[in-house]
């Protein structure tokens, strides 16, 4: 290996490392997956853009068996990520549903995907890498990067755009069951919110009616049933009406 090969390989681990770093700190900082998403876009087209070869990148994600494009780092990207999708077909959508890293070097010697290629021409791109991003079963997402120069993506372009989608689909993995256990943390306690303003207006109707705790919620349940109205609601109501208090709160709210 010569000096100058052991620098280049230096300065891509380094910037690797820099890469890794830099999508820790997203997980840590994005309010939510769509922000983490564009943060992504925004950090990939970084990566891979050179002198004279600016790369857009958007990420595509398969939801109820429909792509829909979710982030891009800048508009471009985004028309463009919307446009193969309104054509249904196109690299992006084959390494989505492939699994399979798919290239296109150059756009107007590619004889696939017709429609779609002239329309991504008319737009200004020349090439087109597309890398699926591994979420496990997670979801199915997939990293779009377009080039408006033919060849735009060399070898080691292509490697590095691998590497970094690894590194991206650990992170998005990530953050995808940090929501979720949000959501289920939420959920519960809505859940609970719900179970304790009820449990209230049973018992305010035990104390009206003189009576046992299930003549009481069946008291309650009838109301809502007439009225066709979510039984938290009608508790809600009724507490009100005794309380005065316009907002029902639990204790243990924070």
């Amino acid at each position: 290996m010569t000096a100058e090969e052991g620098h280049s390989d230096d300065r891509d681990r380094g910037a690797a490392e820099k890469a890794t770093l830099s999508l820790e700190s997203l997980v840590l900082e994005s309010p939510d997956i769509k922000a983490f998403m564009v943060e992504l876009a925004i950090v990939a087209a970084s990566r891979l853009s050179r002198p004279g070869n600016t790369i857009h990148s958007g990420v595509t994600v398969l939801r109820h068996r429909k792509p829909q494009a979710m982030a891009a780092s800048d508009a471009a990207a985004m028309a463009l990520d919307e446009l193969q999708n309104g054509f249904g077909e196109g690299p992006c959508l084959t390494a989505l549903r492939q699994g399979t890293t798919v290239l296109v070097p150059d756009l107007t010697a590619e004889t696939r995907w017709g429609p779609y290629v002239r329309a991504a021409i008319a737009h200004g791109v020349s090439s087109i890498l597309a890398v699926p991003l591994d979420l496990s079963g997670e979801a199915d997402a997939v990293l779009n990067l377009y080039s408006g120069r033919s060849n735009g993506f060399a070898s080691e372009g292509i490697a590095t755009a691998e590497t970094f989608a690894r590194q991206a689909a650990t992170s998005l993995r990530l953050i995808l069951r940090i929501s979720q256990l949000s959501e289920a943390r939420s959920d519960l306690s809505a859940a609970m919110q719900s179970r304790t303003v009820i449990d209230m207006a049973v018992g305010a109707i035990m104390a009206q009616n003189r009576c046992d705790r299930d003549t009481a919620f069946s008291i309650l349940t009838r109301a809502s049933s007439t009225r066709n109205i979510k039984l938290r609601e009608v508790a809600a109501t009724v507490i009100t009406s005794i309380s005065g208090e316009q907002w029902i709160t639990a204790h243990f709210d924070e």
